[in-house]
């Protein structure tokens, strides 16, 4: 029988040229008509896996050889995209938004580079093929019409609507929250389609907000039957016959305590410090042995797999493990049994760890002590708390003595402590927001941190050293090109680290922390450092950790809500029971998986996050609904091109439009990350404290809008019900598909534009100019005239206040405004021309992407794109239904006779007009 490995030797051979299967056949010399058909199959699951591709000619080749790159689409609003190589060292590619063929956001698929700058580093490429979706469904809000309806995507990176005909509409109606599974993807003109599969309920209902991210990030809710079968057959408690028959050792009768919040109930960590009689510290960290009750390839092993890790949403925690484990016979309760896995370390007067030891163990805490408690113990030698904890008073005194001691080493050796404030969400019974707070990062929580890195790098480091298959937690080094961003960014405030652009140790970057603290330039140059560094994730290589300045390092600390920390407890208690190594089959099996394992678990890290991110953010916004015209005291927390971010106290962020500062002309310096005023030269910058006030709240975008508190007013007119977005679909349009934020939208903008110019007159308000009312007896929607855009990345950015603002994305494109004559109009408030002084090229800098490449400099390239005549790219509009041709059309798309079937009327080529003169505005 023919093998996989056969088929893959061949074509991975040195003298391999692409073969059809006919000649892979004789290749093969296959004979019988089985061996022919493992063939087919093979070939077959290996295309489907992407581990070779067949060309437009049938044959088979390796990805490599074919000048494929293989990555993972990370797609922007505005339709375009990045190709985030597999591979390391290759550079990001940058995708147009009519060269992303059916790929979506997260798709992993196989790009073509069609072209390079000068410097070879910058790309552009086309998807050629999609290997493996990430959406399959979609949460989004449902607008149906009479014979078909649509789905607005709750994510923005999916940047066209969602067609439903009639008969999947699920008995969804207008308005209300639902998931689809997508039945056809979105190719050239056609949109997506999809069918609706459940209904949340209505979008303002109480509770489908936090639903719909759940939904949006496919999170499981509940476990299956089978996994909560299998969780209750766990035990209640554990015998003495077990603890005599493992060999633990017994640690019952040491002051062990757990410090967590209030309201944790997963307790999986537990601590103990003791004074040796040379003067040594000997530190204990005990953790729940998780990986003992759930066993490797079980039911509740997949699941906690595929899980990756607990999320924690501002409402709820959706748990890695059902509550009968991570809440019962794993949680670390005081005064019971509880099996762990310890390691003990002694740390002599320079904090270095002399001696150490990781063993499988039984312990009984002694008491289940809060942050809030021991605080108060420490700092403010609370006498109720001091007489109830008595027993304990000294243990903490000796906690907090060696916690501060190793925190002092970590920062000479060069570890990057940032003290960033974190917020909590304070929900009603109804899960609405009444409150915001800070949460404190006091002695007890850096008692606890300290002694968890203390851990963890131990653990890495004993095991590395074994040379035994392992999981840790790197952090690599920053990207160069963002490093010397930053280097060169901090030189502007007089600060000079030591380093180069190709190397900067951790240490002169904690110094640089450590002589800032307190200073003015404290928070922007705190930010800018952490923008400039990469994210960490997991490995099955221990290449160290930046951030902690640490060669080793791992997370052994919470087997119940990281899956990555269950695994390596599984290696160290089965190394601990070979007694210090692994057997030969069980080593190749293990290397064979770590890398997977790395993978998934990142990947599932990565989803959390953004899951609650978005939770945040969403119940930030609803908290601030109410609060529409009150001022608060914040500071600059980003500066780019279209505007700056204001960070309240409270941690709730908003945008400044550039549009809303109407006392003069700013640009933005992307080298000093500045808006600087033209005439009064007056600099905004990250850092600065100022007051503001709540603009407006979008809860579809979850964004809020702020305005300066003595900034003159514009005279550009409110758009009614500014919160809500204009509706996609075009009802006028009978049978069209709409499916796009392009023709179809016009038509709803223009409405509420006319709404909004009629109101304004009827107050006999100053309007800017706006589109007329649609008119239901017209065929055509009119249209608003296009409106004036920054390029994101010059040194220069506009905002005309007489015209409506764009909504604010990381990336708009801007152009010269100029009326139909070509002579440029007058606006009041901002310059539209760059300052004479710039001498930088148009280049374009969409500031995302794994910074392995970015796109910030012209592309070359000879490939003519249809509908994209350079310099400017052309909106993708979405398909409509062309009651004339009869068939669907979009109206970016020229007619072709040959599908529409009828006459195309030949249009006189226009004449190019004149490019209008840079004027400085009256």
């Amino acid at each position: 029988m023919i093998t996989e490995q056969q088929v893959l030797d061949v074509i991975k051979s040195i003298d391999y040229k692409p073969m059809t299967y006919q000649e892979l056949e004789q290749q093969l010399e296959i004979q019988a008509a089985s061996d022919f058909k493992e063939l087919v199959k093979i070939l077959n699951e290996l295309e489907r896996t992407g581990i070779i591709v067949q060309n437009k000619s049938h044959h088979y080749g390796l990805p490599e050889h074919m000048d494929l790159v293989r990555g993972r689409i990370q797609a922007h609003a505005k339709g375009f995209a990045f190709l985030i190589p597999e591979e390391k060292e290759h550079g990001d590619v940058y995708i147009n938004a009519n060269d992303m063929g059916t790929a979506m956001n997260g798709d992993i698929v196989f790009v073509k580079v069609t072209s390079r700058s000068t410097t070879g580093g910058r790309m552009e490429g086309e998807v050629v093929r999609v290997i493996t979706r990430k959406n399959t469904r979609v949460v989004g809000v449902f607008q149906g019409l009479d014979t078909y309806g649509f789905i607005i995507p709750d994510d923005k990176r999916i940047n066209r609507d969602i067609f439903v005909p009639k008969e999947a509409f699920g008995g969804a109606v207008e308005g209300e929250k639902v998931v689809a599974e997508i039945v056809s993807y979105p190719e050239g003109r056609a949109a997506a389609e999809g069918r609706i599969v459940e209904v949340l309920g209505h979008k303002d209902d109480p509770g489908v907000d936090i639903l719909s991210v759940i939904r949006k990030h496919q999170l499981p809710e509940s476990f299956p039957d089978e996994i909560m079968d299998e969780a209750q057959a766990a035990p209640d408690s554990i015998t003495d016959a077990e603890i005599v028959e493992q060999g633990r050792r017994d640690l019952r009768n040491k002051n062990i305590v757990t410090i967590d919040g209030e309201d944790a109930k997963d307790l999986d960590d537990a601590v103990n410090v003791e004074r040796l009689d040379n003067g040594h510290y000997r530190l204990g960290v005990h953790i729940a042995d998780v990986g003992y009750y759930v066993k490797e390839g079980s039911k509740l092993d997949i699941e906690a797999y595929n899980r990756g890790c607990s999320v924690y949403l501002v409402d709820r925690v959706i748990p890695m493990l059902p509550h009968r484990l991570s809440n019962g016979i794993c949680s670390l309760h005081p005064q019971v049994d509880r099996l762990t896995l310890s390691c003990e370390m002694e740390f002599d007067e320079h904090m270095k760890v002399v001696k150490h030891e990781v063993f499988t163990s039984v312990i009984k805490t002694k008491e289940r002590m809060t942050y809030t408690n021991v605080r108060k113990i420490l700092e403010d030698e609370d006498p109720e708390l001091l007489e109830r904890y008595a027993p304990l008073v000294e243990d903490f005194k000796l906690m907090r003595e060696l916690a501060m001691q190793l925190r002092e080493m970590r920062a000479r050796r060069g570890a990057v402590d940032f003290d960033f404030d974190e917020a909590k969400i304070i929900l009603d019974e109804k899960g609405r927001p009444i409150d915001i707070v800070k949460r404190e990062r006091s002695v007890a929580e850096q008692i606890i941190e300290e002694f968890m890195l203390a851990a963890n790098e131990t653990v890495a480091e004993h095991f590395s050293t074994l040379q035994v298959p392992f999981l840790y937690r790197i952090h690599e080094n920053p990207d160069q090109e963002k490093l010397q961003n930053f280097l060169a960014f901090a030189s502007n405030f007089g600060h000079v680290i030591k380093g180069t652009g190709d190397h900067v140790h951790p240490r002169a970057l904690q110094q640089l922390l450590q002589d800032i603290k307190g200073e003015k330039e404290e928070t922007v140059i705190s930010t800018m450092m952490l923008r400039s560094m990469k994210q960490a994730k997991y490995s099955a290589d221990s290449s160290g950790h930046f951030g902690l300045a640490a060669d080793y390092y791992s997370h052994f600390t919470s087997p119940i809500r990281r899956y990555p920390d269950l695994v390596i407890h599984r290696v160290i208690r089965e190394v601990i029971e070979n007694g210090g190594k692994l057997k030969p089959k069980r080593q190749d099996y293990l290397n064979s998986r770590m890398a997977d394992i790395a993978q998934q678990s990142s990947e599932r890290e990565r989803v959390a996050v953004d899951a609650e991110r978005d939770t945040d953010q969403l119940k930030k916004a609803e908290y601030m609904l109410d609060k529409v015209g009150e001022e608060f005291e914040g500071m600059i927390s980003s500066v780019t091109s279209f505007g700056m971010f204001i960070e309240l106290d409270n941690t709730v962020e908003g945008l400044i439009r550039l549009g809303m500062l109407t006392d003069d002309y700013y640009h933005f310096d992307d080298k000093q990350m500045i808006l600087l005023g033209e005439r009064t030269s007056k600099i905004y910058r990250i850092g600065d404290a100022i007051t503001v006030r709540v603009a407006r709240v979008n809860m579809e975008d979850h964004t809020i809008d702020f305005e300066l508190k003595d900034m003159p007013k514009s005279n550009r007119p409110e758009r009614a019900d500014r919160g809500a977005r204009p509706p996609r679909g075009d009802s006028d349009r009978k049978g069209g598909r709409g499916g796009d934020r392009g023709k179809n939208k016009a038509a709803g903008k223009a409405a509420k534009f006319g709404k909004a110019a009629k109101a304004a007159k009827a107050s006999k308000a100053p309007t800017a100019s706006v589109a007329p009312t649609a008119d239901s007896g017209s065929k055509k929607p009119a249209r608003r005239k296009r409106k004036p855009s920054t390029v994101s990345g010059q040194t220069s950015a506009v905002s005309v206040p007489n015209t409506q603002q764009p909504r604010a994305t990381e990336n708009t494109v801007s152009a010269s405004t100029s009326n139909s004559e070509g002579a440029p109009k007058k606006a009041k408030g901002i310059s539209t021309h760059a300052p004479k002084s710039s001498s930088k090229d148009n280049s374009r800098n969409f500031n995302f992407g794994s910074g392995k490449g970015g796109y910030n400099s012209p592309v070359e390239s000879s490939k003519k794109r249809k509908g994209s005549p350079a310099p400017r790219r052309k909106k993708i509009e979405g398909p409509v239904f062309d009651p004339e041709a009869g068939n669907i059309q979009t109206s970016s798309a020229k007619a072709d006779p040959s599908k529409t079937g009828g006459e195309v009327k030949k249009s006189r080529p226009r004449k190019r007009k004149p490019k209008p003169t840079e004027q400085k505005p009256e």
